[in-house]
């Protein structure tokens, strides 16, 4: 289970890093259409955009992918869950002391 989500993480990463590149790359070069007829400075700014975009795109279907695996599938460790409700547990009786304490001070 985590092996899949690590790989999907991975993947995702990978394309956050190549898409945008290839797409500054494609401008830079001359090799996607149209490109040619653009000037220096709207090379620069179509290019950037479309790099962003990409990252966008790319983010936005990594959150999709996580938000459509089912819930129901990740059960927390049993060690970890009673080692938290006890850390709460104590944070709570700390706080009523203290809290306790200060009113006595104050009368």
């Amino acid at each position: 289970m985590a092996a899949a989500v690590i790989k999907k993480f991975f993947i995702s990463s990978m394309f956050m890093w190549v898409v945008p590149i290839a797409i500054l790359y494609g401008f830079n070069n001359k090799l996607i259409p149209g490109s040619t007829d653009l000037s220096p400075y709207s090379l620069t700014l179509l290019s950037g955009f479309l790099a962003v975009i990409s990252v966008n795109i790319v983010l936005a279907f990594y959150i999709y992918m996580a938000m459509k695996e089912p819930s129901d599938k990740h059960e927390p460790d049993p060690k970890f869950l009673a080692d938290a409700k006890a850390s709460v547990k104590k944070l709570t009786v700390e706080e009523t002391s203290t809290s306790s304490q200060a009113l006595k001070k104050q009368e």
